[in-house]
């Protein structure tokens, strides 16, 4: 038992081995970080239409789960509602790693080859994460469904001034919203992990699932001081895009989607 244990970890860690190998995973610093949000940049303001074409279907999609999934009176979720569309974020980004791919290697990226995300040869891996994302959304409701029923029961407020004084000036809302933000940076920090190398590497490569997965997660300890302040950024950015009611994810959401395939680039350095 002790050898076919022994066994299955060394071909796990081989095959994880092999994985780094295969896609050139290396080491990479701060600096990295500006150069990718400067290419992202660059991307978006070659074609800023792009990024608001794609925004629009990223809103579109919070505002269908909003009626279907909320009920009669949606405004205790509303605001886990904004903050959990950051979930399915990552997939709505791939149409933007297909752009500034074909951008790189000096092809035609007009708006519609977004949709050659369906064509990839990874397609069913992106699926499969795509059902993932969704069930962690879902679950992410749940969770603040209950949250908000733990603290004020079947309590409804009667309009969005109503919340804010029901969250802002209570202690129940205060110890409420303390407990949604430490439980919402844990959902973030698990699709964080899991997506910001799978989904551009399965968008540049033939590659299932558990193999993408495995070396997003490779690549974040390799460079946990950087991926870190990559994370951080990201929520840094999402929180100030959403203030001005959510306009400012018109330019957020894209440059961070571009400048997200070149810190993958630079994370992973094999082929084109």
């Amino acid at each position: 038992m002790r050898v076919q244990t022994d066994s299955a970890t060394h071909a796990t860690q081989q095959s994880s081995l092999d994985a780094n190998e295969r896609f050139g995973l290396r080491d990479i610093k701060m600096a990295d970080l500006r150069e990718a949000l400067r290419r992202g940049m660059d991307d978006f303001f070659a074609s800023p239409t792009h990024g608001v074409f794609l925004t629009i279907i990223y809103l579109l999609i919070a505002a269908v789960a909003a009626i279907v999934g909320l009920g009669e009176n949606p405004l205790p979720l509303i605001f886990p509602l904004i903050a959990g569309a950051a979930l399915i974020g990552p997939l709505a980004a791939c149409g933007l790693y297909e752009l500034s791919r074909r951008r790189e290697n000096g092809q035609n990226y007009a708006w519609w080859h977004v949709f050659d995300v369906f064509r990839t040869p990874s397609r069913w891996a992106i699926a499969g994460m795509g059902a993932i994302l969704a069930l962690l959304f879902v679950a992410w409701m749940l969770t603040a469904a209950a949250l908000y029923g733990t603290y004020f029961g079947a309590e409804q407020p009667a309009s969005m001034r109503a919340l804010l004084e029901q969250v802002l000036t209570t202690t129940a809302g205060w110890q409420m919203l303390m407990s949604g933000v430490f439980i919402g940076f844990f959902y973030s920090a698990v699709v964080y992990v899991a997506t910001v190398v799978s989904l551009p590497l399965m968008i540049h490569h033939k590659v299932g699932l558990p193999e993408a997965v495995g070396l997003s997660i490779s690549a974040v300890l390799r460079n946990w001081r950087p991926m870190v302040a990559w994370y951080f950024l990201v929520v840094a950015l999402m929180i100030i895009g959403s203030l001005p009611l959510l306009l400012g994810l018109a330019i957020v959401v894209p440059v961070l989607g571009h400048a997200t395939w070149h810190l993958y680039r630079r994370v992973c350095q094999s082929g084109t």
